[in-house]
């Protein structure tokens, strides 16, 4: 089964509106190239930064702008969207850090909430709070699309590989990293962490990006990817905002398991600390 993807290369906006705006103009851009299932970075729906805490425009579910103006699309266009992330309304003044997968005729699919938070200290005044303003998850999801079996995740969950291969033992044939990943984490480990994840599980890989300056204080790397199920990069937004489209094929994804089996292949161990 083959089926044409784009990822939608947006930049950080300090509203819905504008995020909107953008995201629509690039959607229909997406499907003039023939994508019948399209995906957005983490945070789409507005990203602003104070300091080391994210602070995104946020609401709930049902109150969403920018969430139900892709719930229209979709049903207008009759794609299927992966909204990469938005920020929803969560008790104690926080927010969670949730995506969505909607299909073609605008409902939810699946929901999943971000399960690692971005607390980290680059520097001694480059620092990051996640956790200080969001709720973190706790449950992995995989959905079925036309495109394949998907597995979702969320820019920092990145970094932690045993979720990508119990998806793939659940039968992803497709992991999602939407992200805003920084520039300067970017620069040193976005390629080669989407390449293994691809290459240690046989899967395909679908990585929007978002790219740009952060309104508040930030930079995000953009590069969104697509990468084959044996590790190649099939294709690569760069730094400006846009498309990246390509066409996946399952029949690829089976015969990288086939050939190099090594989901079938994990085996129980013991650490011994001497």
């Amino acid at each position: 089964m083959k089926t044409t993807v784009a990822a939608l290369q947006t930049s950080p906006q300090p509203t819905m509106q504008a995020a909107l705006d953008e995201t629509l103009s690039l959607a229909q851009e997406a499907i003039a190239l023939g994508a019948t299932f399209l995906g957005t970075p983490e945070y789409c729906g507005g990203l602003v930064s104070d300091g080391p805490m994210l602070v995104p425009p946020h609401a709930s579910e049902e109150a969403h702008m920018y969430l139900n103006g892709l719930k229209r699309f979709t049903r207008e266009q009759g794609v299927w969207f992966l909204v990469g992330s938005v920020a929803i309304t969560a008790p104690q003044k926080k927010i969670y850090n949730r995506s969505f997968l909607l299909d073609n005729t605008g409902e939810v699919r699946s929901r999943y909430t971000k399960i690692h938070l971005f607390d980290i200290q680059l520097t001694d005044t480059d620092v990051y709070r996640e956790s200080a303003s969001v709720v973190a998850g706790a449950e992995a999801v995989l959905c079925k699309t036309p495109a394949g079996l998907l597995g979702q995740s969320i820019c920092y969950d990145l970094r932690f590989p045993q979720l990508y291969r119990d998806l793939s033992l659940g039968g992803a044939q497709i992991l999602a990293v939407p992200a805003a990943f920084t520039k300067k984490t970017g620069e040193l480990h976005w390629h080669v962490l989407n390449r293994t994840r691809a290459i240690e599980n046989g899967a395909y890989v679908f990585a929007p990006c978002s790219t740009g300056e952060v309104p508040g204080g930030g930079s995000a790397y953009g590069h969104s990817l697509i990468i084959d199920p044996m590790g190649a990069i099939v294709a690569d937004g760069g730094e400006s905002t846009g498309v990246v489209a390509a066409e996946l094929d399952l029949n690829l994804v089976e015969d990288a398991r086939q050939r190099i089996p090594s989901l079938s292949h994990d085996r129980a161990f013991t650490v011994n600390v001497t």
